[in-house]
């Protein structure tokens, strides 16, 4: 049994494997059985696009969790060209749960950041499962105003849990570093877009997610904190997540209606992770056309309207 598999895929992968059956006895006895066989295909795709077209926000989290998923480097290597990663805050250490550096983008040289998880346990354990310490956020923030200076565009990537909120880092500042991020990035005089990728969570995902437009892939979340977290505050329970998902209005679905994202990239049947090329280059063309856009206005009024932007977030009129 495949362990990246959420409940609602098993009888997915059930079909998938009685066609593998399928094709070995037909291959070993010698058996025509391709009609049978197209049946089960043209069923299994039917009912793929069925589950894929009506997931609840619960089934989107676990999609946007998926191990498997494609993660910020491997969009570094497939999206952006002459990638040279940078290390470093200049204050403490290098921090591995984000990832930086300058590349180009159809001849644009572009500085790309990213929350970057590991690949396998090893790897996550030396990236810290892509949740980042104040070090991430300084060598984010440093590598920004180095884009600024040089006048290249910034582009995110947005994947994590959240940031790290372990002893160490509450020491070494973690909100005074987010909340810097924050504050600086709504002033930078470049243009910024943010992608977010797989799990958008808490202030770990805002520090890199002040933009002037923000992308979303298909099966992504983004929110201010996991459905557990939110379970275990409000209901002090946290195995109702699968509750808290749904008032959490946390799909890119969800938040392209509210307006807090500006655009949704769509998935191949069965998520980013089935076919990893075919969303890199999703993103490639979306970061394309968007960063054409924001690169002919005025630098001024770039940041007004991306002032703008967040000053509608959450705007209400009260009618009596």
């Amino acid at each position: 049994m495949n362990h990246n598999l959420a409940d609602f895929e098993k009888p997915l992968f059930d079909m998938e494997q009685k066609i593998k059956e399928f094709k070995e006895l037909s291959q070993s006895s010698g058996i025509d059985m391709s009609r049978e066989i197209l049946m089960l295909e043209e069923k299994l795709q039917e009912l793929r696009n069925d589950t894929y077209k009506n997931l609840t926000p619960w089934q989107k989290v676990q999609i946007s969790r998926n191990s498997k998923r494609p993660n910020t480097r491997f969009y570094l290597d497939h999206v952006f060209c002459d990638f040279i990663e940078l290390h470093g805050d200049r204050a403490y250490k290098d921090d591995k749960a984000i990832i930086g550096g300058i590349g180009s983008l159809d001849g644009v040289p572009v500085t790309v950041i990213g929350n970057q998880k590991g690949i396998d346990i090893k790897d996550n354990v030396d990236r810290n499962f892509g949740m980042a310490h104040p070090e991430g956020y300084r060598k984010a923030l440093r590598l920004m105003k180095q884009a600024e200076k040089f006048n290249r565009p910034i582009i995110t990537f947005i994947d994590t849990p959240g940031a790290y909120c372990g002893i160490g880092a509450e020491e070494r500042g973690q909100g005074e570093a987010i909340a810097t991020n924050l504050m600086e990035m709504a002033t930078l005089k470049v243009p910024i877009i943010a992608v977010v990728i797989g799990e958008g969570g808490s202030g770990g995902a805002l520090a890199l997610g002040v933009a002037d437009h923000i992308i979303m892939l298909e099966h992504a979340i983004y929110s201010i904190l996991s459905p557990e977290g939110f379970a275990a505050i409000l209901w002090k329970d946290g195995k109702r997540a699968q509750e808290a998902a749904g008032f959490m209005k946390l799909t890119a679905q969800d938040l392209l209606e509210l307006k807090i994202i500006d655009k949704i990239v769509g998935e191949p049947s069965g998520g980013a992770h089935t076919d990893a090329l075919k969303t890199a280059l999703s993103i490639k063309a979306t970061l394309s056309k968007e960063l054409n856009k924001l690169m002919n206005v005025d630098k001024e009024l770039l940041i007004n309207q991306r002032y703008d932007k967040y000053r509608k977030i959450g705007a209400f009129e009260q009618i009596s």
